[in-house]
């Protein structure tokens, strides 16, 4: 039986795009909750200046008020080499560093051009060998800025992220309006320039075709997606982005396929109204 990868992105990318900040003790009931129901791998916290982002406030108190059970990895988001520093000095052991496909949206969102964003994560998994990185491709496929990404783009940028030690990616469609086709024809040339690559989709959902694009995925051989519990999220820099693919989601349709994924669909249920709770007790920005 296959067995697929879920990360729950929710206290990170699903908060990060409300109009509230979370507070500290209803973020750790969350991931709480999301432990219970079977997550083993949940992306936390986001290591970016909470000046631009309130909602990632206070990261580091996260990350030590955090449980530790058996077989649970908590990862963390970085923009730059800064926030890879904060996060280390958190005790993160897990860290994504994001650079996007596009010159456009990677000026709004880490304010700086694809390449210069690279080129400043350049030697950072030398520097930190006891931390598993990953590389995260924000607008992988389509940006609010630029449209259209071509695959070779794409597949240049896995490269870059290969040539400084990161091979384990995660492709994200930001915006959620991706053809399932085209992720499968950017999977392929990614897979081309980085035969060695560790490939996952992190999935929003514009078009209600992102379950589609799971399936294509799958037979291609994936088997790590993200989602986010309640289907909320986005991207605050990418005019138009949509929530994320919902955890209840991916999981019930994985389970009527077969795929095992560890989770208990009636405990992720329970989570989600403790995900909901959480927001409507935020304090609102501004």
């Amino acid at each position: 039986m296959t067995r697929v990868e879920i990360t729950d992105v929710v206290l990170r990318d699903g908060f990060q795009d409300e109009p509230v900040v979370v507070s500290m003790a209803d973020r750790v009931r969350v991931a709480e909750a999301l432990v219970a129901a079977g997550l083993r791998r949940i992306e936390a916290a986001s290591f970016v200046n909470p000046a631009r982002v309130p909602q990632m406030a206070g990261a580091e108190e996260l990350l030590a008020a955090l449980p530790h059970p058996p077989g649970v990895g908590w990862t963390v988001l970085a923009l730059n080499r800064r926030g890879v520093e904060r996060a280390v000095a958190a005790g993160a052991t897990d860290v994504t560093v994001v650079v996007s496909a596009s010159d456009g949206h990677s000026r709004a969102n880490a304010g700086r051009s694809a390449q210069d964003a690279l080129d400043d994560l350049a030697g950072v998994a030398d520097d930190h060998p006891h931390v598993r990185f990953a590389g995260g491709v924000a607008t992988a496929f389509v940006c609010p800025f630029d449209g259209e990404i071509p695959p070779e783009r794409l597949a240049g940028v896995a490269g870059a992220f290969a040539g400084i030690g990161i091979t384990r990616l995660g492709l994200a469609d930001t915006l959620g309006t991706a053809a399932p086709e085209q992720v499968a024809r950017s999977l392929d040339a990614v897979r081309s320039a980085v035969p060695d690559a560790e490939l996952g989709l992190h999935l929003h959902d514009a078009l209600g075709q992102a379950l589609r694009t799971v399936d294509i995925a799958l037979e291609l051989g994936v088997t790590r997606f993200d989602a986010a519990a309640g289907g909320y999220g986005g991207c605050p820099f990418a005019p138009g982005a949509h929530g994320n693919l919902a955890t209840e989601a991916l999981v019930a349709h994985l389970h009527e396929r077969g795929v095992d994924t560890g989770i208990d669909a009636g405990l992720l249920a329970e989570a989600v109204v403790v995900v909901e709770d959480a927001l409507r007790n935020g304090q609102p920005i501004g």
